[in-house]
């Protein structure tokens, strides 16, 4: 059985997205498309199936015929929210986060994670720079443990991974492959960088 068969993919798309704006970022148009499904694009090929994680606009986002999952209380309290959802309804061991707002992110990323990740329960994206937690594998099993987090009140994403000892990958820093788009202006240049 190859990896992908054990990995769901899933897009991160529950923000509020302040600095957009307060728009929905996964839903911001790009070159006519919406931003989500350029990240769909890179991800499908990448796992076994896909789901997104949206606190709004759900039914735009079900027209990709995608399961779409809500976090499980409505205080938009962050990427964890997200993968808490996701990992209570896995049907594969294993399951890849990708944030809604990073179009370029490596399309070996499923691939380098799950081969690197040694016995670890959890890995996470990081280049020469920095950690990128909201690209994260993280097994099922999982689930109790971010259950407690959350409930301490607990939201830092790097502090899980921390505790759950995650184990960061290093992709190299080419041409920005994790850099998100923040603001309309981010969405601009990047449009540009395309054509």
């Amino acid at each position: 059985m190859s990896f992908r068969q054990s990995i769901t993919g899933v897009i991160l798309a529950g923000g509020r997205g302040t600095r957009m704006g307060g728009q929905d970022k996964g839903l911001v148009p790009l070159l006519g498309k919406p931003l989500y499904q350029y990240i769909l694009a890179r991800l499908s090929p990448q796992v076994h199936q896909v789901m997104i994680n949206a606190n709004r606009n759900q039914d735009e986002y079900r027209q990709s015929q995608l399961t779409v999952i809500t976090d499980l209380n409505a205080d938009f309290s962050g990427p964890l929210a997200g993968m808490q959802a996701a990992l209570r309804c896995a049907k594969t061991d294993w399951l890849l986060f990708v944030p809604c707002d990073v179009p370029s992110f490596p399309l070996n990323l499923a691939e380098k994670m799950f081969m690197e990740k040694d016995q670890h329960l959890a890995c996470y994206a990081q280049d020469t720079e920095r950690e990128h937690p909201t690209f994260a594998l993280l097994h099922r099993s999982l689930q109790s443990q971010l259950d407690d987090y959350l409930a301490r009140g607990d939201r830092k994403l790097m502090l899980f991974m921390q505790k759950i000892n995650a184990k960061g990958i290093t992709f190299s820093s080419e041409s920005g492959s994790f850099a998100n788009l923040n603001t309309p202006e981010d969405s601009r240049n990047w449009e540009l960088q395309q054509k």
